[in-house]
């Protein structure tokens, strides 16, 4: 089911500027027995990425509305929002007078590794880079084709997402994900302040982590080796909630407690599916 503009069709005009130069945000929002999973927590971040793009955001009341809409009776999926700037010129320049396009998606909850949040998962490095531009660093901007580029590079491993790193190298998130490493007390998440998305389980598992004695969560610079040689590390994202690092470039990581202890902080408060 699809809600365009409010309406429920699939068809946008083919002059929209979402579809000319990505030039829009979205959200991926786990639904889970009716109910949209942090659902405040991504209008604000939408609002946030059409601000910053100096897009109309819609209104708050409308998008929850839409997405009860959407969600009615559905046990599980997944909703995408998306919002782009609407139709404009061929040029760049967004000109005046667009009326920005809202779409609200439902799809088919993935089929993910039902072993993925006990056992973990094995990840690699992507050999595509992610270019550095604060101006649009954090935000979901409908341009992904470097996220389509990691996804589609050859891979005989078996691995179930990928690392990137920026263009010096650094680690700055998974292809779907963002990425979390626990040396001793100290849980890091990478800087996002040049490049990557600031995923919402990325929030929500600082804000958690913060309130356990014994871990100190920050967010700074990580290096592969450092991912690498860590006590333990993992992955997360609105649909996967947190699913442990087992294998790193075919490199053993021994799974450790703190991914399963946020996992049921997360599980009980209600932003994280059961499975």
């Amino acid at each position: 089911m699809m809600l365009v503009n409010g309406e429920v069709r699939e068809e946008i005009s083919a002059q929209d500027r979402g579809l000319h130069f990505g030039d829009g945000v979205f959200e991926t929002v786990a639904v889970d027995t009716a109910r949209a999973l942090c659902l405040d927590r991504h209008i604000r971040r939408l609002g946030e990425g059409c601000r910053r793009l100096a897009i109309a955001p819609p209104a708050a009341a409308t998008l929850e509305e839409e997405c009860a809409r959407i969600c009615d009776g559905v046990e599980r999926g997944v909703l995408k929002i998306m919002v782009t700037r609407g139709v404009g010129g061929r040029g760049y320049a967004p000109g005046e007078g667009a009326s920005p396009t809202r779409i609200v998606a439902r799809y088919p909850w993935p089929a993910y590794p039902a072993s993925a949040r006990s056992r973990g998962v094995a990840v690699r490095v992507c050999g595509t880079r992610l270019g550095r531009n604060a101006r649009l660093a954090g935000i979901k901007h409908l341009n992904r084709l470097e996220q389509v580029l990691a996804r589609s590079e050859e891979d005989a491993s078996g691995c179930a997402e990928g690392i990137m790193l920026d263009e010096d190298g650094r680690v700055i998130e998974g292809v779907m994900s963002n990425v979390f490493m626990r040396h001793g007390r100290v849980l890091t998440t990478p800087d996002l302040s040049a490049c990557g998305v600031a995923g919402i389980m990325r929030e929500l598992v600082l804000e958690s982590a913060a309130t356990l004695e014994g871990i100190e969560p920050r967010v700074g610079a990580m290096s592969v080796d450092e991912l690498s040689s860590a006590d333990e590390c993992f992955l997360t994202n609105s649909l996967i909630g947190i699913w442990p690092i087992n294998r790193l470039q075919g490199q053993a990581i021994e799974i450790g407690p703190l991914a399963h202890t946020l996992q049921s902080l997360l599980v009980e408060s209600g932003a994280m599916t059961r499975d």
